[in-house]
């Protein structure tokens, strides 16, 4: 009997359903779920052993990081309406930005630099639309992202000690790898507020990357925080990181 009869003799006796009992067991759900498929494929291609176990790991791994992404797709809280970066042009946001300028941003060296992003300018121009667009490109790359609205944010902020999903989100939210805060000055917010907005900012700043986008230049933002003090040092926080984009849609 030669080599090729012995593995397929051997293998015949060994039922299928051990094997995807055994993967399992292992907490290796996503090659089990589809082992049939897996030593069907094998056979028609004649495999080798380290081709047939590294299909094995590859449909886990790939699994596992098309799980983790749903995941932390929806821990994100996007708006409606997503819209991939990829399906839209420049020129359909009338704000400025050039391709040149998105194609660097989606490369991600400023958040592998732990850096932060301002995008300024009046609305409807398209500063949520790409800020969101990175961030489910963040997502789609591995890295956990989460959306708020300043709003909500402060909102958050303000209860995070009293309501149990305030304070979940709160945990959350400096635990991602990016931080999206949209709408920073469309509502005046208490001077209360804007400590604990500053003191968010100053827990997360080092570990996280933030994206901004406001309808009001950085000098102005003392009017919104309604202490002048506050929002330099604020500022020197979010512009001290080690790559920093102010991009103005006009």
């Amino acid at each position: 009997m030669n080599r090729e009869i012995m593995r397929n003799t051997g293998t015949a006796r060994i039922p299928t359903e051990r094997l995807v009992s055994l993967l399992q067991t292992f907490t290796l759900k996503h090659a089990a779920k589809i082992l049939p498929d897996l030593l069907e494929t094998a056979d028609l291609e004649n495999a080798s052993h380290k081709e047939f176990l590294l299909s094995i790991l590859e449909t886990e791994v790939i699994g596992r990081n098309e799980r983790r992404r749903k995941r932390n797709y929806s821990a994100a809280h996007f708006p409606p309406c997503l819209k991939p970066l990829e399906e839209f042009s420049p020129d359909e946001l009338d704000s400025g930005i050039t391709q040149a300028q998105l194609d660097k941003l989606k490369e991600l060296t400023w958040l592998d630099n732990g850096g932060n992003l301002v995008f300024a300018g009046p609305p409807g121009l398209g500063k949520t639309h790409v800020a969101v667009g990175l961030g489910l490109h963040a997502i789609n790359s591995g890295y956990t992202v989460c959306f708020e609205k300043m709003v909500n944010l402060v909102r958050i902020l303000d209860t995070a000690e009293t309501e149990r999903s305030a304070g979940f989100r709160l945990k959350n939210l400096k635990k991602a790898q990016l931080i999206i805060i949209d709408e920073i000055g469309y509502t005046p917010i208490t001077r209360s507020q804007a400590n604990r907005f500053f003191t968010f900012i100053s827990d997360t700043y080092e570990s996280s990357s933030i994206i901004f986008t406001t309808n009001k230049e950085s000098m102005d933002w003392a009017e919104m925080m309604g202490d002048p003090v506050l929002t330099t040092a604020l500022l020197d926080r979010i512009l001290q990181s080690a790559y920093h984009t102010m991009l103005n849609f006009a």
